[in-house]
């Protein structure tokens, strides 16, 4: 079952493509059929600069398991850091 609930966020930052690296400025977490995980469903995760069109973006296909890891794995990452030190105020 596709749940069709898109969570679209801003950003900057910057992603590595065929073509090189890029600018990204949106994201977007989903879950829905994936293009080429083997599952049936996966949580999608894109990074995106769309004034740059369609190859410029970084596509994850997750287990929601995995999808979950990543995430908590971003939190003790930014957490073991100095406050602050990867922020866009630096």
């Amino acid at each position: 079952m596709c749940t069709y609930l898109t969570e679209k966020f801003e950003l900057e930052g910057s992603g590595k493509g065929a073509r090189g690296w890029f600018r990204l400025d949106e994201g977007t977490v989903y879950v829905d059929h994936p293009v080429h995980a083997p599952y049936a469903h996966t949580v999608n995760i894109d990074f995106r600069n769309p004034g740059l069109g369609a190859s410029a973006r970084v596509a994850l296909e997750l287990t929601e398991e995995d999808a979950l890891a990543l995430a908590d794995a971003i939190h003790a990452a930014v957490k073991s850091a100095p406050e602050g030190l990867a922020s866009r105020n630096q």
